[in-house]
């Protein structure tokens, strides 16, 4: 017998191991009904089980558990149990005998059941599969990944050396399904070049999936989120995968998507349409907070009148039962949702205040936005947040979370900023950003006010603080070298602080790097000129070239952002025509698909500059067009819903105005009445002045009209007549009491007004223009208040437009100054002799 052994040792291992079973015992895990079974077999054979053994069982345990409910699963039990501690010992004793993909395996399965990445096994498994990691297949390679960003390795050398991996072999890779896990776990690490290449072989690669690959295409737009590239190509692609797979979405992946597309600023309004009426069909089938409150916040925000009723009524049943998490989330819905529900909110308030002490800084700061949003007003709140907030503060040094606490304290009743607090934001300015400097300053503004309000002085240190902000600000921007850096820095900048103090000089870094601005960057800078109403022409120009030479590049959904400056600041560049057709030519194809509201935005902007597409206003002007816009308003927010139907209006308007060649009808009578009627309001300082002086000049208060309603419902300031002698003709009686607006005076129709007048007569219409008409750096009139002079000459005025600059320059600073200027605006006259 030790003559066999000595020959054979490995026959004879074998034979000694073998499990007593007349079936295999990897067969007899295989036929387990229950992890009981598993473990059971596990005891009997701890001794004699092999690494496929072992791995087969933590499978099964594993397959166990995916099989249950979220309520029924029992993670910790297993965990805990005797034999799994077995298993655990054995994993740490069997993995180098393991084979790749099975390493990995184990690796995920473990971490699955909750184990750590400081857990002793985890470490080895890991350490283990790095000195494999050159020779990884692409699934492995892609499932080992996913097992360190699960650990929060993102940023790890390891994930680096991965990313190399692809890098290098990027050319041969050909399955989507893992290059997609792939792309998600390394984007914290790569270099914009490879950026471009993983979304050029995505490309190559997505016609390879089926169209029912929901997971590959919502990896493929976390992987774009995770590198803030919003590519309208793949977005496109993936949202059509997603549309044919609505039936089959769950609540956690409709959730995961509109959370990606929100933060990508990707709107598809087929794909919220069709996902509200799964939502809704799930309200009743989820009677438990975890899963009410996931549908809570991804249908609040565009559930219809009935649905919200629904969806407060049940959550406010389940408020008792809330986490202090699912509290806030609700909060946040609740004010996205613009609530007035003051129940709901007073109860969801006091779960936040029971739980305060356990939320981190940017929890405290959504906590205070929402309570002031929601009109919200607890003392006992407040000075529990403002403890909270001021205790963090005192221990903080990084920059971010101490400008979000500073942001939230000075949200606050009665904000104010002691010695200490600012000594300590001065000490970090060196190391911050323009979002945290533009913080900051937006905090202590907020302060200043409130101390030169209530406390009746202007605090120095305050002042002194901002001239400090103003500094570094202007620091960074004339250090910055890289368009795509700066880029990432001012695209949601906004505030007094920053128009007041760093928009000049960042308008200058702009057209510095201007060279940089290509078919990637030129919709958000163009979307960043609109936004801040600074007429930069040489920039404008620069936009408008890159569009003609890329316009290929360009995807359709980027267009309304480039077109809008050269609306809003009423600018043309110098191959117009060219440029508006290029633009409009690259929509064509695109015009029935386009969300609704994007098309009444380009229709109104092009039409802001005289620019009028046949097909556009088509595709806009017709039943079903407008069905599908109604079906989208419900889905808006208020203030959104209005801008749409102002903007809607206002197309209409300029349409049958400039060219009623294409018989559209005028159809916003009963929308325009309704508006004018609530909207009607008193006259401003200089609007007294004028009027006052208009009656002067032009014999009395008979002779002119304020706040006239002319057809298509335009507002005019004023209005007067002058017959042909340019003598001023008398309306009849007014009984207006000075600072109040009369009566409106409107012609309900929607003929010209000059066919009224006497032969040889004119109407004047007078507008007193304030800033908001002019761009922010030079007095140059915006595109809105363009089309409004327009069309109130088409309509027989002579526009007559009064700038705040000149009615309130040195030049007119006396009162007979200003008469001679009216006078002169009116009659062409000279001065008078008094």
């Amino acid at each position: 017998m030790l003559r066999l052994r000595a020959i054979c040792p490995f026959s004879w291992r074998v034979f000694q191991f073998r499990p007593f079973s007349f079936e295999p015992l990897l067969n007899q895990m295989n036929k387990c009904t229950d992890e009981e079974q598993i473990f059971d077999l596990i005891e009997k054979n701890k001794d004699i089980l092999s690494e496929k053994q072992v791995a087969c069982a933590l499978s099964m345990l594993w397959q166990f558990q995916k099989q249950k409910s979220s309520l029924l699963k029992n993670v910790e039990c297993i965990r805990d149990h005797p034999q799994f501690l077995t298993l655990h010992n054995l994993t740490t004793t069997k993995m180098e005998f393991m084979n790749d993909s099975t390493l990995v395996n184990v690796l995920y399965i473990i971490q699955q059941f909750g184990f750590e990445a400081h857990d002793p096994l985890v470490e080895a498994l890991v350490t283990e599969a790095w000195r494999r990691l050159e020779r990884f297949d692409i699934n492995v390679l892609s499932k080992f990944s996913s097992c360190l960003a699960d650990q929060h390795l993102c940023f790890s050398p390891l994930m680096g050396k991965i990313a190399d991996i692809v890098n290098r072999n990027l050319e041969t890779i050909q399955d989507l399904r893992c290059l997609s896990v792939l792309m998600v776990s390394i984007s914290s690490l790569i270099s914009q070049r490879f950026q471009e290449q993983l979304v050029n072989k995505t490309e190559q690669l997505f016609d390879t999936i089926d169209s029912s690959q929901v997971n590959i295409a919502r990896r493929i737009v976390q992987f774009l989120r995770n590198i803030k590239y919003g590519y309208y190509p793949l977005l496109e692609r993936c949202n059509k995968v997603f549309l044919s797979n609505v039936n089959h979405l769950d609540l956690d992946s409709i959730s995961k998507i509109l959370s990606l597309y929100h933060s990508l600023q990707f709107h598809s309004f087929e794909f919220i349409l069709m996902t509200k009426k799964r939502l809704t069909e799930m309200i009743p089938l989820f009677d438990y907070p975890a899963s009410f409150v996931k549908l809570f916040v991804t249908l609040g925000p565009v559930a219809g009148p009935e649905e919200e009723k629904r969806l407060k009524s049940t959550i406010l049943l389940m408020s008792e039962e809330l986490t202090s998490h699912q509290a806030l989330a609700v909060m946040g819905a609740m004010e996205e949702m613009e609530s007035r529900n003051s129940r709901l909110i007073r109860k969801i308030a006091s779960i936040l205040h029971k739980h305060l002490d356990n939320y981190k800084p940017v929890e405290l700061l959504r906590i205070t936005q929402a309570s002031i949003f929601l009109h919200f007003q607890s003392k006992e709140l407040f000075v529990k947040l403002r403890e909270l907030l001021l205790s963090y503060l005192k221990v903080s040094v990084i920059p971010s979370e101490i400008s979000l606490l500073v942001c939230a304290l000075s949200m606050l009743p009665s904000p104010h900023l002691d010695e200490a607090r600012i000594s300590q934001i001065e000490a970090v300015l060196p190391q911050c950003d323009l979002n945290d400097l533009n913080s900051f300053a937006t905090s202590v503004l907020r302060c200043i006010q409130y101390d030169h309000m209530y406390r009746n002085n202007m605090p120095g240190k305050q002042l002194k603080l901002l001239q400090k902000l103003d500094h570094y600000g202007r620091q960074r921007l004339q250090k910055c070298s890289s368009l795509n850096l700066l880029w990432e820095e001012v695209k949601s900048l906004k505030g007094d602080w920053f128009a007041d103090s760093l928009l000049e000089e960042t308008v200058v870094t702009l057209q510095r790097l201007m060279d940089e601005i290509n078919y990637i960057n030129v919709a958000g800078i163009a979307s960043f000129i609109s936004r801040t109403n600074y007429l930069s022409t040489s920039l404008l120009d620069r936009i408008a070239s890159v569009v003609l030479q890329q316009i290929e590049k360009i995807h359709p959904f980027a267009i309304l952002a480039i077109i809008l400056p050269f609306s809003a600041l009423n600018y043309d560049p110098p191959q117009r025509d060219e440029f508006f057709g290029t633009c409009l030519q690259r929509l064509n194809s695109y015009l029935s698909i386009l969300d609704p509201l994007m098309l009444v935005f380009l229709g109104y902007s092009l039409a802001t500059r005289e620019y009028f597409s046949e097909d556009l206003l088509k595709a806009i002007f017709n039943i079903r067009f407008l069905a599908k816009l109604d079906s989208q308003l419900e889905l808006l927010c208020s203030s959104l819903n209005m801008k749409v139907q102002f903007r809607l209006m206002e197309l209409n308007r300029a349409v049958c105005l400039e060219c009623p060649e294409y018989q559209i009808p005028w159809f916003h009578d009963r929308f325009c009445q309704q508006q004018y009627k609530k909207d009607f309001g008193s006259m401003n300082e200089a609007q007294q002045q004028i009027y006052k002086m208009l009656a002067e000049v032009l014999g009395g208060i008979s002779f002119v009209k304020a706040s006239v309603l002319t057809p298509y419902y335009y507002t005019i300031d004023f209005e007067c007549i002058l017959d042909k002698r340019k003598k001023p003709l008398p309306y009849g009686s007014h009984n207006t009491t000075l600072g109040k607006l009369p009566k409106i005076h409107s012609e309900l129709n929607t003929q010209i007004a000059g066919s009224r007048l006497p032969p040889g007569a004119e109407k004047i219409a007078l507008e007193f223009l304030d800033s908001r008409a002019f761009c922010r750096n030079i007095p140059h009139l915006k595109g809105k208040s363009a089309m409004k002079k327009r069309h109130l000459e088409i309509l027989g005025y002579r526009v007559i437009q009064i700038p705040h600059f000149e009615w309130n320059s040195m030049a007119l600073s006396t009162k007979n100054a200003r008469m001679d200027y009216l006078r002169e605006r009116i009659f062409g006259e000279g001065k008078s002799s008094s």
